[in-house]
C-alpha cells in the first residue's frame, strides 16, 4: 500500500514542498531515499520507539520512504511525524482522508512526545499560500503558526493525538495593522534621558534612525559611544506587520522564537572575536548569521578595528544589496540582511588621538595603521561618521535632564511615515519594499532629492574638496532627504545638504 503525506523543507527562509511517500510491502527492511541527511535516516529508530510507547504497531515488513522531489537535499528531524503518519495510514491504524490537505511536520522523541521544530512560520505561510487547509504540528509551535491567517492549526502533544485530531483545531490569531506610536510598546528600560551631553551625537543618531542609515562613532574611551549605541533601539520606529513577519521567520529558522511575532527590532552586538561564518551565515547546515539576525534592526560592532579584517570585508556585500548569498558546490541559499550598522571605535590604540586635554602616546604611524584596519570601501559604505568628544564635568552633572527617547522617537516615527507615504503615493517598484531613505536607489534620488542651483554648487564643492566617491555622493543626498523629512520639508534645502555633508567630512578631517 502507498500513502502520500504533504510536508515541507526549508531553503533559506522559504519553505519548499516535499511529499513523503510511504510504501509498506513484503520484506523486512527499512529504507529512506530522496537525499536525506543523517538525522532523517535515523528517524526509523525514533518512530519505532514512539509507536510502541503508545500501543501502535510498527510493521515488521519492508518500509520504503521516498522524500520527493528526490534531487532536493533534506535535513532535520521535522519529517518524523510525516513518516510515522504515513506508516500508520499504510497499516490502517490512522485514516488520512480528513487531513489530505494538511501539512504534517514534527520531531518525535522516543516516548512519542512531539518536540517543536524550527522554521514553522515559513512552513505555515507556505501551506496558506498554496491553498492547503491547515497544518499539523507540535503544540509547542502553536503560537508561532497561529500568526498566519486563514489556516487551521492542529497541535499535537504526542503521537497518540493523531487519533483525536478533530479536537485539536486551534483557530489562528487575527493580526491587526499596527499603528506606529499607538499600539506598539517599546520593551526596553534604556533611555537617551540617561545620557548627559553629546547633543550633536544624539542628533546624528536621530537622523540615522529616521533614515535607516549606517553610523560610525569615533571617540576616546569613556565618551559614551557604547552607551549611546545601546540606547538606539529606544528611538527606532516600531516594526510593521510585514517587517515583523520577515524578522520572525529568520528567528524561527534559528529556533529562537516560540511566542509568535517579534515585537521589537533586533539589536545584535557580536563580540569582535566572531568568525566570518558566524557573522554572515553558512556552516554545515547553512544557518543565517548575525547580519541576518539583525534584519530590520541594528547590528552593533563595538571596537570596530578589533574585528578580523576578513570578517569586516564580508559585510560589504550585505550592506549594499541588503541580503547575503551563501553558495556551496551544489546549491545556494539567500538570506535577507537589511540591517542598520552602528559601529564604534577609538581614534587610536591608546584612545587619546585628537583629545583636547590628553596627549596621544602612540608611536609615529600607529594611528594611521590603526585606522587602516578598516578598509576604505567599508568606510565608504557608512553613511554617517561622527566624532564623540570626551564629556566634561559640567555635562556629567548637568541639572536639566536630557531629552527622552520617547520624544526623539516620535519625530523618527513621523519622518518614517513621510517616507512610507512617499513610496505608496508614487507606487514605485524598487526591487524590494522600501521602508527608509537608506534603501533608495538612484532613480528615486532623482525624484525625491532634487537640488536648487545653490545646493548643487555646495555639493559640487564638497565632492571635489573631500574627494568623495559616487557612493558617498548618493549617501549625502539620502541623508539630506532624511534631515528634510525630520523637518517636514518636501524640498531638500541647502542647509539640509550642508548638515549631511558634515557627517561625511569627518573621514578626511579627523585623521589628519
Amino acid at each position: 500500500m502507498l500513502v502520500k503525506i504533504p510536508s515541507a523543507t526549508l531553503m533559506g527562509i522559504e519553505a519548499l514542498p516535499v511529499t513523503v511517500e510511504v510504501s509498506v510491502g513484503p520484506g523486512n527492511k527499512y529504507y529512506i531515499v530522496g537525499l536525506p541527511d543523517l538525522s532523517i535516516r535515523e528517524s526509523f529508530q525514533r518512530i519505532d520507539s514512539a509507536l510502541k510507547s503508545h500501543n501502535f504497531r510498527m510493521p515488521r515488513q519492508k518500509i520504503l520512504v521516498n522524500l520527493s522531489p528526490a534531487d532536493l537535499r533534506k535535513e532535520g528531524a521535522a519529517f518524523d511525524l510525516s513518516i510515522a503518519a504515513g506508516i500508520l495510514a499504510c497499516t490502517d491504524q490512522w485514516s488520512q482522508d480528513p487531513f489530505k490537505d494538511y501539512l504534517i511536520l514534527g520531531e518525535l522523541s522516543l516516548d512519542g512526545e512531539l518536540k517543536p521544530i524550527r522554521g514553522i512560520l515559513s512552513m505555515a505561510l507556505f501551506a496558506r499560500n498554496n491553498g492547503m487547509k491547515g497544518i499539523i504540528l507540535p503544540s509547542g509551535n502553536y503560537e508561532e503558526a497561529a500568526i498566519v491567517k486563514d489556516l487551521d492549526i492542529l497541535g499535537l502533544d504526542t503521537i497518540e493525538d493523531l487519533k483525536v485530531l478533530d479536537r485539536k483545531i486551534r483557530k489562528p490569531l487575527v493580526l491587526e495593522k499596527k499603528i506606529p506610536g499607538k499600539e506598539n510598546t517599546l520593551y526596553t528600560d534604556l533611555d537617551f534621558r540617561e545620557v548627559n551631553g553629546q547633543e550633536e551625537v544624539k542628533r546624528a543618531m536621530e537622523i540615522a534612525s529616521a533614515g535607516g542609515h549606517n553610523i560610525l562613532l569615533i571617540g576616546p574611551p569613556g565618551s559614551g559611544k557604547s552607551m549611546l549605541a545601546k540606547r538606539l533601539p529606544s528611538i527606532l520606529p516600531p516594526l510593521s506587520v510585514e517587517e515583523a513577519i520577515e524578522t520572525t521567520k529568520i528567528y524561527s529558522i534559528k529556533g529562537q522564537t516560540r511566542q509568535g511575532l517579534l515585537l521589537n527590532r533586533p539589536f545584535r552586538d557580536p563580540h569582535h572575536t566572531i568568525s566570518d561564518i558566524a557573522l554572515v551565515g553558512g556552516g554545515r547546515d547553512m544557518q543565517p548569521g548575525e547580519v541576518s539576525m539583525a534584519h530590520n534592526g541594528v547590528l552593533f560592532l563595538d571596537e570596530l578595528p578589533e574585528f578580523k579584517r576578513s570578517a569586516l570585508e564580508v559585510l560589504r556585500e550585505p550592506m549594499e544589496s541588503r541580503n547575503i548569498m551563501i553558495s556551496r558546490a551544489r546549491f545556494s541559499v539567500k538570506y535577507p540582511a537589511n540591517f542598520m550598522l552602528v559601529a564604534a571605535m577609538n581614534p587610536c590604540p591608546c584612545g587619546n588621538f585628537n583629545h583636547p586635554e590628553k596627549e596621544c602616546s602612540c608611536p609615529p604611524g600607529v594611528v594611521i595603521k590603526y585606522k587602516n584596519r578598516i578598509s576604505g570601501p567599508l568606510l565608504d559604505r557608512i553613511d554617517i561618521q561622527v566624532q564623540v568628544p570626551p564629556i566634561t564635568f559640567s555635562k556629567m552633572y548637568q541639572e536639566s535632564g536630557s531629552e527622552s527617547s520617547s520624544s526623539i522617537r516620535s519625530r523618527v516615527i513621523k519622518a518614517r511615515e513621510f517616507q512610507i507615504d512617499r513610496w505608496q503615493e508614487k507606487n514605485l517598484e524598487i526591487g524590494t519594499r522600501v521602508y527608509s531613505n537608506a534603501m533608495m536607489e538612484r532613480k528615486s534620488l532623482d525624484k525625491f532629492c532634487t537640488l536648487d542651483a545653490k545646493s548643487r554648487t555646495l555639493l559640487e564643492k564638497a565632492v571635489h574638496h573631500l574627494k568623495l566617491s559616487a557612493r558617498a555622493y548618493s549617501h549625502i543626498l539620502k541623508i539630506s532627504r532624511t534631515i528634510a523629512d525630520l523637518e517636514g520639508s518636501d524640498q531638500v534645502k541647502s542647509y539640509h545638504l550642508a548638515e549631511a555633508i558634515g557627517y561625511r567630512s569627518l573621514d578626511q578631517a579627523h585623521w589628519n
